[in-house]
């Protein structure tokens, strides 16, 4: 009796086993087939890949993707020069309007078929504007009006959104510019602060991952006191697609501030105008190590808000960084979140009692930049179909 139940009870499991790998079987065939549906192929394909978005091809990702830390960064070919860009201001081609306001013009230029070298070895299909990730800082003054002739070379649609105030038809939501297409945003620069401007094209994360981001800043009409300035985008790349960033940085290359620190003088007011960019973490943070700054939020108060050594921001925040260093010496900045810091996202600030000329921290505009491209008159916001590549 003994052994017929236990061959009765050998033979309900070997039947529940069977029929659940049968229903796996079905439910992984039923998804395959979905998926081949969708146009969604799992096999590798060389070259292109699928991004975040199903359709929305990539060129693929080459190189190891390594821990370069321990490696002296010296990029070719790379997203950006961090270091020119820590400092460079774009201040636009500047003229006088008959009611005496200033004129500011600017051209950005997207494209995104370009694939640059992020990391020793490691080549990524990245979206810019002007040839960099990040964009160009462009930089006004509280009350110019700010013209942005928009040139898309890139294969896909894009547009400009600038954070800030200004009309509807110039907030580059609604106003596709497709592939080869022209667009001018104008508008008048306020409130005074730091702002982000990006693309908005749906998907919006393969647009903002791929870098297509920049920095605007209005001054105010009083400036603020005379500092070393600079500018700090934090940013990461999902370099294989699943969602997860592989690298952090501040300024496009990762760790590239810990084998180029940035030298400042001690004593000197440092400025820093920081925007979060980052896609796909809810959060990410700037800590001074061995000091604490006053902290603008958004950049649109002369009152600082808090004085500390850590600020948390959410993907667009932003803020305007005050400090000073007592003491010389070398001195880390990073994200506090280890992943992030690991990851890239962390550099040194070398503190000098004096600096030379050929590294100098230079005070208030560090390296200023007009736009010179001439502009052919047309109605702001009018969406052009001239030929790609050519001056607005």
């Amino acid at each position: 009796m003994l052994r017929i139940r236990l061959w009765l009870f050998s033979a309900i499991a070997i039947a529940i086993l069977s029929t659940a790998v049968l229903l796996l079987s079905y439910n992984n065939l039923t998804q395959s087939s979905a998926r081949a549906q969708d146009g969604i192929n799992d096999s590798p394909k060389p070259n292109i890949v699928g991004g975040h978005t199903p359709g929305y091809n990539i060129l693929e990702t080459s190189g190891d993707v390594l821990d370069p830390i321990s490696l002296n960064v010296t990029i070719q070919d790379a997203v950006v020069d961090p270091m020119k860009y820590l400092r460079e201001f774009n201040y636009g081609k500047v003229s006088e309007l008959p009611n005496g306001a200033k004129l500011r013009e600017f051209t950005l230029i997207a494209s995104d078929d370009k694939v640059k070298e992020i990391s020793p070895g490691v080549f990524y299909n990245v979206w810019m504007f002007n040839g960099t990730v990040p964009g160009p800082t462009i930089r006004a003054t509280e009350g110019d009006l700010v013209r942005i002739n928009f040139i898309n070379n890139g294969s896909k649609s894009h547009t400009i959104h600038t954070h800030g105030i200004h009309e509807a038809e110039m907030d580059g939501v609604f106003e596709t510019v497709a592939a080869g297409g022209r667009f001018r945003y104008e508008f008048s620069a306020e409130r005074f602060g730091v702002f982000p401007y990006h693309c908005h094209m749906q998907p919006l994360e393969e647009h903002i991952t791929h870098g297509l981001y920049g920095v605007y800043i209005v001054d105010p009409k009083t400036p603020r006191p005379p500092a070393d300035e600079m500018v700090m985008v934090m940013n990461g790349y999902d370099t294989d697609f699943d969602t997860e960033n592989n690298f952090y940085t501040v300024n496009g290359i990762p760790y590239y501030y810990m084998h180029h620190p940035i030298q400042i003088e001690n004593g000197q007011l440092v400025r820093v105008y920081l925007v979060n960019m980052l896609e796909f973490d809810p959060i990410n943070n700037f800590h001074l190590h061995a000091n604490l700054y006053q902290l603008y939020r958004s950049g649109t108060s002369l009152v600082p808000h808090e004085y500390t050594d850590m600020v948390t921001m959410s993907q667009g925040e932003r803020g305007i960084l005050e400090f000073k260093y007592k003491f010389p010496g070398q001195y880390m900045f990073h994200a506090h979140k280890t992943e992030f810091a690991e990851k890239g996202w962390m550099g040194l600030f070398l503190v000098k009692e004096t600096i030379s000329s050929s590294g100098a921290a230079q005070v208030y505009n560090s390296t200023a930049t007009t736009n010179n491209t001439s502009a052919t008159a047309y109605t702001p916001g009018q969406l052009l179909t001239q030929k790609r590549g050519g001056d607005i």
